[in-house]
């Protein structure tokens, strides 16, 4: 069993300027939470309790005002900075020594998860996980992203970094779960053109062993990418539609850790004053 979430909360944001200039982009608002709410409250989903955030060089403070150690939420949550984005599988160098021989998730922190059934597919993903477990979404713009290719029985046949003429549409999302091998992996990697360490040559490896699998999200579900101002203005309308239609609302951290019975009402009505007046605070009153 998973017991271990790394968000990876770094980057420079730059297709986000001037946005970016003085915030980190997990900090910005995401119709009416933090971006880094959003992430967080998937793993909380899978009932994960701590957590490692990894930010740029000098961004912890500004997290730390926010999040805490993460006791108010029932969890651990620590933090680690970077000196700069060196690719995805970077995380679980700079976390050896959190994840340790515990299997952990990765999930970053610009990705939008939402959807029926969900977390079930989180619980089942965490449950048969034997290697890596990857997400994945149907897309209509497949060279964009990295892509499955899969057999008539959904076997993972070859993936494919942003292919010129792509043979599927299913592309592998910002979520990824691994065993502990997954540190001394990354280590073996080497730079690409780019000179980052790449997700795709990771999993890769995973494939080779066999050790790879996906659950596959189908329609009624939502994969948002909030990389720049269009995407997330576009989640955002999303995400307002259906707060505002259902009266409830998508990633409320304080929500989650209640239900979870991580956390007393007593602790929520402490986040409640600690927001002070506002739409969260009246909606947090409600929860009871």
């Amino acid at each position: 069993m998973i017991k271990k979430g790394i968000i990876l909360a770094g980057g420079y944001g730059t297709r986000l300027g001037p946005l970016t200039k003085s915030v980190n982009k997990q900090l910005l608002p995401l119709y009416d939470k933090p971006l880094i709410y959003y992430p967080l409250s998937v793993l909380m989903l899978a009932g994960i309790k701590n957590i490692l955030i990894i930010t740029n060089k000098g961004e912890k403070s500004n997290f730390l005002k926010l999040l805490g150690d993460g006791s108010q939420l029932g969890m651990k949550i620590s933090f680690l900075e970077q000196d700069r984005p060196k690719g995805l599988p970077d995380a679980f160098i700079i976390g050896k020594n959190f994840i340790r021989k515990d299997n952990v998730v990765l999930i970053l922190g610009d990705n939008f998860f939402y959807g029926q059934g969900f977390t079930n597919r989180l619980k089942n993903a965490l449950k048969k996980n034997k290697g890596s477990t990857i997400f994945t979404y149907i897309v209509n713009n497949p060279s964009d992203y990295g892509i499955l290719e899969t057999d008539k029985k959904n076997k993972i046949k070859k993936i494919i970094e942003k292919p010129s003429r792509p043979k599927s549409n299913l592309a592998i999302t910002g979520l990824y779960f691994f065993n502990h091998k997954v540190i001394n992996f990354a280590k073996s990697l080497k730079p690409s053109k780019r000179n980052e360490l790449e997700i795709v040559d990771l999993l890769n490896i995973y494939l080779k062993k066999k050790l790879l699998r996906a659950e596959f999200m189908g329609r009624g579900s939502a994969w948002l990418d909030t990389g720049n101002a269009t995407n997330l203005f576009n989640a955002s309308q999303y995400i307002a539609a259906i707060e505002e239609r259902q009266g409830l609302k998508i990633a409320c951290i304080e929500e989650i850790a209640y239900q979870n019975k991580w956390i007393s009402k007593k602790q929520v009505l402490k986040r409640i004053n600690f927001y002070g007046k506002c739409d969260y605070s009246d909606y947090l009153k409600k929860i009871f």
